[in-house]
Protein backbone atom coordinates (compact mmCIF):
# COMPACT_ATOMS: atom_id res chain seq x y z
CA UNK A 1 0.00 0.00 0.00
CA UNK A 2 1.18 3.43 -1.23
CA UNK A 3 1.10 6.06 1.13
CA UNK A 4 1.13 9.56 0.78
CA UNK A 5 1.82 12.36 3.16
CA UNK A 6 -0.77 15.19 3.49
CA UNK A 7 0.15 18.85 5.36
CA UNK A 8 -1.94 21.63 7.02
CA UNK A 9 -1.13 24.70 7.65
CA UNK A 10 -2.47 26.77 10.25
CA UNK A 11 -2.11 30.35 11.39
CA UNK A 12 0.08 30.08 14.60
CA UNK A 13 0.46 28.05 17.62
CA UNK A 14 0.98 29.15 21.51
CA UNK A 15 3.63 27.12 23.21
CA UNK A 16 4.35 26.54 26.58
CA UNK A 17 7.29 28.76 26.74
CA UNK A 18 5.37 32.24 25.74
CA UNK A 19 6.50 32.28 22.16
CA UNK A 20 4.09 31.84 19.11
CA UNK A 21 5.17 30.00 16.26
CA UNK A 22 3.26 31.40 12.79
CA UNK A 23 2.76 30.03 10.37
CA UNK A 24 3.02 26.48 11.27
CA UNK A 25 2.66 23.38 9.39
CA UNK A 26 2.27 19.44 9.90
CA UNK A 27 2.61 16.51 8.11
CA UNK A 28 0.61 13.36 8.75
CA UNK A 29 -0.55 10.08 7.48
CA UNK A 30 -3.41 8.61 7.50
CA UNK A 31 -4.26 4.80 7.24
CA UNK A 32 -8.14 3.07 7.36
CA UNK A 33 -11.34 5.14 6.77
CA UNK A 34 -12.74 7.49 9.00
CA UNK A 35 -16.50 5.95 10.24
CA UNK A 36 -19.38 8.52 9.91
CA UNK A 37 -19.52 9.37 13.61
CA UNK A 38 -15.95 9.74 13.41
CA UNK A 39 -15.18 7.55 16.36
CA UNK A 40 -12.97 5.04 15.57
CA UNK A 41 -10.05 6.98 15.35
CA UNK A 42 -6.77 6.24 16.62
CA UNK A 43 -3.38 9.12 17.09
CA UNK A 44 -0.10 6.98 17.07
CA UNK A 45 2.88 8.99 18.22
CA UNK A 46 6.12 8.52 16.92
CA UNK A 47 9.37 8.11 19.04
CA UNK A 48 12.47 10.43 18.56
CA UNK A 49 13.70 9.97 15.36
CA UNK A 50 10.47 8.59 13.69
CA UNK A 51 8.12 11.02 11.18
CA UNK A 52 4.99 10.80 10.12
CA UNK A 53 5.63 7.46 8.00
CA UNK A 54 4.29 4.93 10.60
CA UNK A 55 2.67 2.72 8.10
CA UNK A 56 2.42 1.36 4.12
CA UNK A 57 4.91 2.11 1.71
CA UNK A 58 6.79 5.72 1.06
CA UNK A 59 6.67 6.79 -2.96
CA UNK A 60 9.70 8.83 -1.92
CA UNK A 61 11.95 5.66 -0.62
CA UNK A 62 10.12 2.56 -1.28
CA UNK A 63 10.23 1.37 2.04
CA UNK A 64 7.58 0.79 4.74
CA UNK A 65 6.72 2.79 7.86
CA UNK A 66 8.30 2.34 11.47
CA UNK A 67 5.53 0.48 12.62
CA UNK A 68 4.30 -1.28 9.84
CA UNK A 69 4.16 -4.45 11.56
CA UNK A 70 1.64 -3.23 14.12
CA UNK A 71 -0.51 -0.72 11.73
CA UNK A 72 -2.93 -2.31 8.68
CA UNK A 73 -5.51 -4.61 7.92
CA UNK A 74 -5.75 -7.67 10.50
CA UNK A 75 -2.72 -6.06 12.73
CA UNK A 76 -3.06 -4.61 16.20
CA UNK A 77 -4.03 -1.21 14.90
CA UNK A 78 -6.28 -2.62 12.37
CA UNK A 79 -7.46 -0.51 9.67
CA UNK A 80 -9.79 -2.70 8.28
CA UNK A 81 -11.88 -1.14 11.62
CA UNK A 82 -10.08 2.12 12.48
CA UNK A 83 -8.98 4.71 11.41
CA UNK A 84 -5.48 5.39 12.31
CA UNK A 85 -3.36 8.93 11.93
CA UNK A 86 0.33 9.48 12.54
CA UNK A 87 2.18 13.16 12.71
CA UNK A 88 5.46 14.36 12.44
CA UNK A 89 6.14 16.67 15.59
CA UNK A 90 6.50 20.23 16.10
CA UNK A 91 10.41 20.66 15.83
CA UNK A 92 10.67 17.78 13.21
CA UNK A 93 12.61 18.05 10.01
CA UNK A 94 10.27 15.71 8.09
CA UNK A 95 7.61 18.33 7.09
CA UNK A 96 6.38 19.94 10.05
CA UNK A 97 7.31 23.03 11.10
CA UNK A 98 10.95 22.72 13.10
CA UNK A 99 14.38 24.31 13.19
CA UNK A 100 14.36 23.86 9.77
CA UNK A 101 11.75 25.67 8.50
CA UNK A 102 12.08 29.28 6.82
CA UNK A 103 10.88 32.04 9.18
CA UNK A 104 8.77 34.28 7.31
CA UNK A 105 10.14 37.12 9.68
CA UNK A 106 13.77 36.34 8.17
CA UNK A 107 13.57 34.34 4.69
CA UNK A 108 16.04 31.88 5.88
CA UNK A 109 15.72 29.12 8.35
CA UNK A 110 15.21 29.58 11.92
CA UNK A 111 17.75 27.67 12.74
CA UNK A 112 18.62 28.46 16.89
CA UNK A 113 16.45 31.06 16.88
CA UNK A 114 13.56 28.08 16.66
CA UNK A 115 12.04 28.91 20.04
CA UNK A 116 12.38 26.32 22.97
CA UNK A 117 8.90 23.19 22.49
CA UNK A 118 7.70 21.50 24.61
CA UNK A 119 6.05 17.52 24.82
CA UNK A 120 3.14 19.45 25.41
CA UNK A 121 3.76 22.26 22.29
CA UNK A 122 3.77 18.86 20.14
CA UNK A 123 0.58 17.22 21.76
CA UNK A 124 -1.15 20.88 21.56
CA UNK A 125 -0.46 21.01 17.39
CA UNK A 126 -1.67 17.05 17.19
CA UNK A 127 -4.92 18.48 18.82
CA UNK A 128 -5.09 21.01 16.29
CA UNK A 129 -4.92 18.66 13.46
CA UNK A 130 -7.19 16.41 15.14
CA UNK A 131 -9.90 19.31 15.29
CA UNK A 132 -9.37 19.91 11.89
CA UNK A 133 -10.05 16.17 10.56
CA UNK A 134 -13.41 16.73 12.63
CA UNK A 135 -12.56 14.71 15.04
CA UNK A 136 -13.82 15.16 18.44
CA UNK A 137 -13.01 12.19 20.94
CA UNK A 138 -9.80 9.69 19.95
CA UNK A 139 -10.33 6.07 20.38
CA UNK A 140 -7.11 5.85 21.61
CA UNK A 141 -3.64 7.86 21.83
CA UNK A 142 -0.62 5.07 22.07
CA UNK A 143 3.49 5.25 21.28
CA UNK A 144 6.23 4.03 22.20
CA UNK A 145 9.29 6.05 23.98
CA UNK A 146 8.73 9.75 23.02
CA UNK A 147 5.28 8.81 21.89
CA UNK A 148 4.51 7.29 24.76
CA UNK A 149 4.81 10.44 26.81
CA UNK A 150 2.86 12.08 23.72
CA UNK A 151 0.32 9.40 24.59
CA UNK A 152 0.74 10.23 28.64
CA UNK A 153 0.06 14.26 27.96
CA UNK A 154 -3.03 13.55 25.95
CA UNK A 155 -4.49 11.65 28.63
CA UNK A 156 -4.04 14.35 31.00
CA UNK A 157 -4.40 17.62 28.92
CA UNK A 158 -7.22 16.42 27.44
CA UNK A 159 -8.85 14.30 28.82
CA UNK A 160 -12.20 14.42 27.55
CA UNK A 161 -11.05 13.76 23.84
CA UNK A 162 -9.09 10.59 24.83
CA UNK A 163 -11.14 7.29 25.65
CA UNK A 164 -7.99 5.20 25.63
CA UNK A 165 -4.14 5.31 26.20
CA UNK A 166 -1.75 3.04 25.08
CA UNK A 167 1.98 4.49 25.87
CA UNK A 168 4.22 1.83 25.54
CA UNK A 169 8.37 1.42 26.74
CA UNK A 170 7.56 5.14 27.94
CA UNK A 171 8.09 7.05 31.12
CA UNK A 172 6.07 10.20 33.17
CA UNK A 173 9.83 12.01 33.56
CA UNK A 174 13.56 11.28 32.42
CA UNK A 175 15.54 10.05 34.79
CA UNK A 176 18.94 11.99 35.32
CA UNK A 177 20.76 8.59 33.33
CA UNK A 178 18.36 8.98 30.50
CA UNK A 179 19.19 13.17 30.61
CA UNK A 180 22.61 12.22 30.78
CA UNK A 181 22.47 10.18 27.39
CA UNK A 182 20.66 13.34 25.27
CA UNK A 183 23.31 15.48 26.77
CA UNK A 184 26.30 13.34 25.34
CA UNK A 185 24.18 13.75 21.78
CA UNK A 186 23.80 17.35 21.32
CA UNK A 187 27.78 17.78 23.11
CA UNK A 188 28.28 15.40 20.32
CA UNK A 189 26.74 17.84 17.54
CA UNK A 190 27.58 20.89 19.15
CA UNK A 191 31.21 20.28 19.03
CA UNK A 192 31.30 19.44 15.50
CA UNK A 193 32.63 22.50 13.85
CA UNK A 194 29.99 22.36 10.76
CA UNK A 195 27.36 23.19 13.34
CA UNK A 196 28.62 26.79 13.07
CA UNK A 197 26.10 27.72 15.92
CA UNK A 198 23.20 26.06 14.47
CA UNK A 199 23.73 28.55 11.12
CA UNK A 200 24.79 25.15 8.67
CA UNK A 201 21.67 24.98 5.96
CA UNK A 202 23.83 26.79 3.70
CA UNK A 203 27.04 24.97 4.37
CA UNK A 204 28.42 21.45 5.31
CA UNK A 205 26.01 20.04 8.29
CA UNK A 206 27.54 18.78 11.02
CA UNK A 207 27.02 15.03 9.80
CA UNK A 208 30.32 13.92 11.64
CA UNK A 209 28.63 14.82 15.67
CA UNK A 210 25.24 13.95 14.49
CA UNK A 211 26.60 10.51 13.65
CA UNK A 212 28.19 10.14 16.69
CA UNK A 213 25.35 11.21 18.47
CA UNK A 214 22.99 8.24 16.65
CA UNK A 215 25.60 5.90 17.04
CA UNK A 216 25.47 6.52 21.22
CA UNK A 217 22.04 6.47 21.13
CA UNK A 218 21.78 3.57 19.23
CA UNK A 219 23.47 1.53 21.75
CA UNK A 220 21.01 2.28 24.64
CA UNK A 221 17.95 0.85 22.24
CA UNK A 222 19.50 -2.34 21.85
CA UNK A 223 19.95 -5.28 24.76
CA UNK A 224 22.93 -6.40 25.91
CA UNK A 225 21.86 -9.83 24.72
CA UNK A 226 20.43 -8.86 21.32
CA UNK A 227 23.69 -7.20 20.89
CA UNK A 228 25.60 -10.45 21.84
CA UNK A 229 23.77 -12.46 19.53
CA UNK A 230 23.75 -9.84 16.53
CA UNK A 231 27.44 -9.00 16.93
CA UNK A 232 29.29 -11.11 19.35
CA UNK A 233 33.13 -9.91 19.27
CA UNK A 234 33.48 -10.82 15.76
CA UNK A 235 35.85 -8.96 13.51
CA UNK A 236 34.65 -7.77 9.66
CA UNK A 237 36.33 -8.58 7.05
CA UNK A 238 39.46 -9.78 8.65
CA UNK A 239 40.66 -12.80 10.71
CA UNK A 240 42.61 -11.03 13.31
CA UNK A 241 42.79 -7.31 14.45
CA UNK A 242 44.66 -5.29 12.55
CA UNK A 243 46.72 -2.16 13.84
CA UNK A 244 44.50 0.92 12.58
CA UNK A 245 41.15 2.28 13.83
CA UNK A 246 39.24 1.04 10.75
CA UNK A 247 35.69 -0.41 11.90
CA UNK A 248 37.71 -3.64 12.72
CA UNK A 249 34.32 -5.47 15.11
CA UNK A 250 31.08 -5.96 13.48
CA UNK A 251 29.38 -4.02 15.84
CA UNK A 252 31.50 -0.69 15.00
CA UNK A 253 30.54 -1.33 11.16
CA UNK A 254 26.88 -1.23 12.18
CA UNK A 255 27.15 1.72 14.63
CA UNK A 256 29.15 3.85 12.03
CA UNK A 257 26.70 2.64 9.28
CA UNK A 258 23.75 4.01 11.95
CA UNK A 259 25.34 6.97 12.39
CA UNK A 260 26.26 7.30 8.02
CA UNK A 261 22.64 6.77 7.42
CA UNK A 262 20.73 9.28 9.88
CA UNK A 263 22.25 12.46 9.03
CA UNK A 264 21.31 11.90 5.05
CA UNK A 265 17.23 11.87 6.79
CA UNK A 266 17.74 14.23 9.79
CA UNK A 267 18.35 17.97 11.02
CA UNK A 268 21.01 18.11 13.46
CA UNK A 269 18.86 21.18 15.06
CA UNK A 270 16.19 19.49 15.04
CA UNK A 271 17.60 16.67 17.33
CA UNK A 272 18.92 19.29 20.27
CA UNK A 273 15.23 20.48 19.75
CA UNK A 274 13.66 17.24 20.34
CA UNK A 275 15.92 15.82 23.00
CA UNK A 276 15.70 18.53 24.84
CA UNK A 277 12.10 18.50 25.18
CA UNK A 278 12.30 15.04 26.09
CA UNK A 279 14.26 16.49 28.93
CA UNK A 280 12.04 18.60 30.06
CA UNK A 281 8.62 16.40 30.20
CA UNK A 282 7.31 15.74 33.28
CA UNK A 283 3.59 14.47 33.72
CA UNK A 284 3.89 15.63 37.66
CA UNK A 285 5.17 19.26 36.74
CA UNK A 286 2.76 21.23 38.71
CA UNK A 287 1.20 18.94 40.90
CA UNK A 288 2.36 17.21 44.30
CA UNK A 289 2.59 13.97 42.49
CA UNK A 290 2.42 11.54 39.85
CA UNK A 291 -1.03 10.48 41.12
CA UNK A 292 -2.63 13.70 41.63
CA UNK A 293 -1.56 15.04 37.76
CA UNK A 294 -2.79 11.59 36.54
CA UNK A 295 -6.18 12.06 38.42
CA UNK A 296 -7.37 14.30 35.68
CA UNK A 297 -7.44 11.67 33.21
CA UNK A 298 -10.04 9.31 32.00
CA UNK A 299 -9.08 7.01 29.91
CA UNK A 300 -8.66 3.33 30.08
CA UNK A 301 -4.73 2.61 30.31
CA UNK A 302 -2.80 -0.15 28.89
CA UNK A 303 0.77 -0.19 29.69
CA UNK A 304 3.46 -2.08 27.93
CA UNK A 305 7.21 -2.66 29.01
CA UNK A 306 9.72 -4.83 27.55
CA UNK A 307 12.12 -6.60 30.21
CA UNK A 308 14.79 -6.00 28.24
CA UNK A 309 14.58 -2.57 27.46
CA UNK A 310 17.16 -0.74 29.91
CA UNK A 311 16.85 3.06 28.44
CA UNK A 312 12.97 3.22 29.65
CA UNK A 313 13.46 0.37 32.23
CA UNK A 314 10.23 -1.18 33.16
CA UNK A 315 10.12 0.30 36.81
CA UNK A 316 8.95 3.45 35.08
CA UNK A 317 5.98 2.08 33.88
CA UNK A 318 5.39 0.83 37.04
CA UNK A 319 5.05 3.70 38.63
CA UNK A 320 3.09 5.11 35.82
CA UNK A 321 0.32 2.17 36.92
CA UNK A 322 0.79 2.23 40.32
CA UNK A 323 -0.56 6.02 40.45
CA UNK A 324 -3.02 5.37 37.94
CA UNK A 325 -3.89 2.51 40.51
CA UNK A 326 -3.82 4.27 43.41
CA UNK A 327 -6.79 7.19 42.12
CA UNK A 328 -8.66 3.61 40.93
CA UNK A 329 -8.10 4.23 37.27
CA UNK A 330 -9.17 2.02 35.06
CA UNK A 331 -5.44 0.12 33.98
CA UNK A 332 -4.14 -2.62 32.20
CA UNK A 333 0.17 -3.68 32.54
CA UNK A 334 2.04 -6.00 31.44
CA UNK A 335 5.48 -6.61 31.17
CA UNK A 336 6.53 -8.43 28.18
CA UNK A 337 9.62 -10.93 27.92
CA UNK A 338 12.09 -9.80 25.19
CA UNK A 339 15.87 -9.93 24.09
CA UNK A 340 15.67 -6.84 21.83
CA UNK A 341 15.71 -4.07 24.83
CA UNK A 342 14.43 -0.54 23.78
CA UNK A 343 13.74 -1.64 19.97
CA UNK A 344 11.55 -4.39 21.34
CA UNK A 345 8.44 -2.29 21.13
CA UNK A 346 9.01 -2.01 17.14
CA UNK A 347 10.60 -5.76 16.27
CA UNK A 348 8.94 -7.82 18.69
CA UNK A 349 5.33 -7.50 18.11
CA UNK A 350 3.93 -10.95 18.48
CA UNK A 351 2.61 -10.41 22.12
CA UNK A 352 2.54 -6.55 21.92
CA UNK A 353 -0.48 -7.09 19.12
CA UNK A 354 -1.92 -9.53 20.67
CA UNK A 355 -2.21 -6.85 24.13
CA UNK A 356 -3.28 -4.43 22.05
CA UNK A 357 -5.83 -5.75 19.96
CA UNK A 358 -7.74 -6.96 22.83
CA UNK A 359 -7.89 -4.02 24.98
CA UNK A 360 -8.81 -1.65 21.45
CA UNK A 361 -11.42 -4.47 21.34
CA UNK A 362 -12.70 -3.62 24.28
CA UNK A 363 -12.39 0.05 24.34
CA UNK A 364 -14.35 0.08 21.11
CA UNK A 365 -17.05 -1.78 22.40
CA UNK A 366 -17.58 0.34 25.25
CA UNK A 367 -18.03 3.16 22.96
CA UNK A 368 -20.40 1.86 21.07
CA UNK A 369 -18.00 2.26 18.07
CA UNK A 370 -17.96 -1.58 16.78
Amino acid sequence: MIVQTKSVRFDSISLDGGSTVAPVDVAYQSYGVLNAARSNAILVSHAFSGDAHAAGISPETGKPGWWDNMIGPGKAFDTNKYFVLCSNVLGGCRGTTGPSSVNPATGKPYAMSFPIITIGDMVRLQKMLVEHLGIQRLLAATGGSMGGMQALEWAVAYPGMVASAIPIATTARHSAQQIAFDEVGRQAVMADPDWAGGDYYDKNPPARGLSVARMVGHITYMSDDSMREKFGRRLRNRDEFGSDFEAEFEVESYLRYRGSQFVYRFDANSYLYITKAMDYFDLANGCASLAQALERATARFLVISFTSDWLYPSYQSQEIVNALRSRNKDVAYCELNSNYGHDAFLVDVGEQTEMVRGFLARVAREEGVL
